[in-house]
């Protein structure tokens, strides 16, 4: 993660000193953070804290909760961990894994701005961690064995952190849909609009195809440096999902496996039914077109280096 300068160096969360703010969204800021008290002390973690303005909205507190409580139940090695959530002084807060790094929209800038296409196996293994997050969280249940029902809802770019060390995380739950804690199934456009299926423009409930979905526009942009639906307003862009027929991306990328494109291109159909139905088929079908002698989290982490020069 990187982000503005710091901010108010030492400023103190319970029992958590806050180092620099390295991200601001609608409604939560993040912070760089040390552990002051307790068997991790020292360790370097990420506090995300509720606006003080979203803090006083009891609906937005339900929210920021729940985050908290499905992203604990969710440990996996590319899911960012939630180590603590609580209030502390009038603020709420979640504690989880610092990821040391870049999240993959800024490499992906990096990419466009640099005019260089990353090796096809460093992208489909990208993803292929992606899936398995996806996986897990598609399937995760409660500690009572009842299915969670999770959805991520958000899955792009900026959701998806590469460590100094090449490790891969999906993190920000902050608007998952989880069917066993939610009364009724919520309807609306959910997400970031470039990585949204047809139906969620057509207020389709979220279901594993949302998420599914992104991963493959997500594969898509990787391969190519183009999304594969644009468009200057929600409008154009959900005119451009609907019609779902962008360029395949052997087209875009000649030497690319037509095979490879078709995976792609069978992940953005219009027609769910055409589409992986998990995660894990979907990563099935990316299996031969990864060597591990080529994507894997050494080789990611060293085009992470040569792309920022740290």
């Amino acid at each position: 993660m990187s982000g503005p300068a710091p901010e108010a160096p030492g400023r103190r969360l319970g029992r958590f000193s806050l180092q620099a703010r390295i991200g601001k969204g609608g409604m939560c800021e993040v912070y760089r953070a040390v552990v002051r008290e307790g068997p991790d002390a020292g360790r370097t973690l990420a506090i995300k804290r509720l606006s003080p303005e979203m803090a006083k909205n009891p609906q937005a507190i339900d929210r920021f909760l729940l985050e908290a409580d499905v992203s604990s139940l969710l440990r996996h090695p590319n899911i960012i961990e939630v180590v603590e959530a609580g209030e502390a002084g009038g603020s709420y807060f979640i504690a989880m894994e610092y990821v040391d790094g870049r999240d993959l929209g800024a490499i992906l800038e990096r990419c466009r701005a640099k005019g260089i296409l990353l090796p096809p196996d460093f992208s489909v293994y990208l993803v292929a961690c992606l899936l398995d997050a996806l996986d897990f969280a598609h399937d995760a249940v409660a500690p009572t064995g009842d299915p969670l029902g999770i959805v991520h809802c958000d899955v792009s770019p900026g959701n998806v952190f590469i460590s100094r060390l090449g490790e891969i995380k999906l993190g920000d739950f902050g608007i998952a849909r989880v069917r066993a804690v939610e009364q009724a199934a919520e309807v609306g456009v959910w997400g970031k609009p470039y990585y949204l299926p047809p139906e969620a423009f057509d207020d389709a409930p979220p279901t594993p195809a949302f998420d599914l979905w992104a991963a493959a526009v997500m594969l898509y942009e990787l391969l190519t440096n183009r999304r594969p639906f644009t468009g200057s307003s929600i409008d154009e862009v959900a005119a451009a999902v609907r019609r779902a027929a962008p360029v395949p991306p052997a087209e875009l990328r000649p030497g690319l496996a037509p095979e490879l494109s078709e995976v792609v291109m069978n992940g953005l159909s219009r027609d769910p039914d055409r589409r992986y139905a998990t995660a894990g088929w979907f990563k099935a079908a990316l299996g031969p077109f990864w060597d591990d002698r080529i994507g894997n989290q050494m080789a990611i982490a060293a085009v992470v280096r040569g792309l920022f020069g740290t």
